[in-house]
């Protein structure tokens, strides 16, 4: 009888080990006492983007409570592109459960540095600057939504459509950004169709103010500044630029029509990572990042700041203003 009971009592504990050790590959947050842990990088100052209070409002909007629940890791670079790798290395040593990554140059250089910890990236060309297999399943540790920047051609449509007098435009871009080869791709297609003379001006740090410093009436009869992360963090230098320079300008964040901007086309950032925080909340519960699907951006707003196009002397189409989705006046 002593034999039989033994022996019941060893397979018995052999099997609670054994589901003791597959416990932790299903998902850390469900471990009673563990709070899970999420990083975030983001190439400008505290304050300054929209990302950051969208993936909260998401996290929040799925029951976490910040702080308590969840461990939220933030990381700035103030600008300098050169921390990110070491923001990020910070991020990991935590041993945090999740990375989200705002922009492509980012999620790349959290790609170069893990590929164990899962990575929520929101990038322009996931599949083509080689941060995922495919869309349908990304097939690593990154998964997350993609803007696929399709719309830098309607950047110049918008432009034009804005200014029919536009003849010679430059566009400011990040050659350094793995999506710009594609941007740009797309806008000389519009350009080309539009008989635009389109000039691309970089906007890596040793070669911005020279980049900024041939943006005059002189060279071009209006501008646009792409959607590259780090070009949002001197939003307010760009903006004064063009009034001091009376150049008509479109941007591609929608918080330049606040600062003063002419126009603004773009994605909705904030709702975006909004969107993020439902991949986060479901590799926490499990998922793996291989098998979630990137999610394409389908919504996107046209802005104007009327008060700065009259400064300009632009006089906006009505039925430009009537497609937009704020008009400041």
């Amino acid at each position: 009888m002593f034999d039989i009971r033994r022996r019941e009592f060893i397979a018995l504990l052999g099997s609670a080990s054994s589901s003791c050790i597959a416990w932790p590959t299903a998902a850390h947050a469900q471990q009673p006492g563990r709070v899970p842990r999420v990083g975030y990088v983001w190439i400008g100052a505290p304050g300054t983007d929209e990302n950051k209070a969208g993936l909260v409002q998401g996290l929040e909007g799925r029951g976490y409570v910040i702080g308590r629940t969840l461990l939220l890791e933030t990381r700035y670079a103030n600008g300098n592109a050169a921390l990110v790798p070491q923001l990020i290395a910070e991020l990991l040593a935590l041993k945090i459960d999740v990375l989200a990554t705002p922009s492509t140059p980012i999620s790349r250089a959290a790609q170069r540095a893990t590929s164990s910890v899962p990575i929520v990236s929101m990038s322009g060309d996931p599949v083509g600057t080689g941060l995922v297999a495919s869309l349908a399943r990304p097939g690593g540790n990154i998964t997350g939504l993609s803007l696929l920047s399709e719309y830098g051609a309607k950047w110049l449509e918008l432009l034009m459509e804005a200014t029919p007098k536009l003849r010679r435009a430059g566009v400011l871009l990040n050659p350094d950004n793995p999506a710009a080869a594609r941007q740009v791709e797309r806008m000389r297609e519009a350009a080309r169709a539009l008989a635009l003379d389109l000039t691309t001006l970089s906007a890596r740090p040793a070669e911005l103010e020279a980049s900024l410093g041939v943006i005059a009436p002189t060279s071009f009869d209006g501008f646009v500044v792409s959607d590259d992360a780090f070009l949002e963090t001197i939003l307010p230098r760009l903006v004064a630029l063009a009034a001091e320079r009376g150049l008509p300008a479109l941007y591609g964040f929608s918080n330049a029509v606040k600062l003063g901007g002419m126009m603004s086309y773009s994605a909705d950032f904030f709702d975006l990572m909004r969107k993020a925080a439902g991949y986060i909340d479901r590799i926490l519960k499990g998922a793996r990042p291989a098998e979630l699907p990137i999610e394409q951006a389908t919504k996107f707003s046209l802005k104007i700041n009327l008060r700065t196009a009259k400064a300009l002397g632009v006089v906006m189409p009505p039925m430009l203003l009537a497609r937009a989705d704020e008009v400041i006046e």
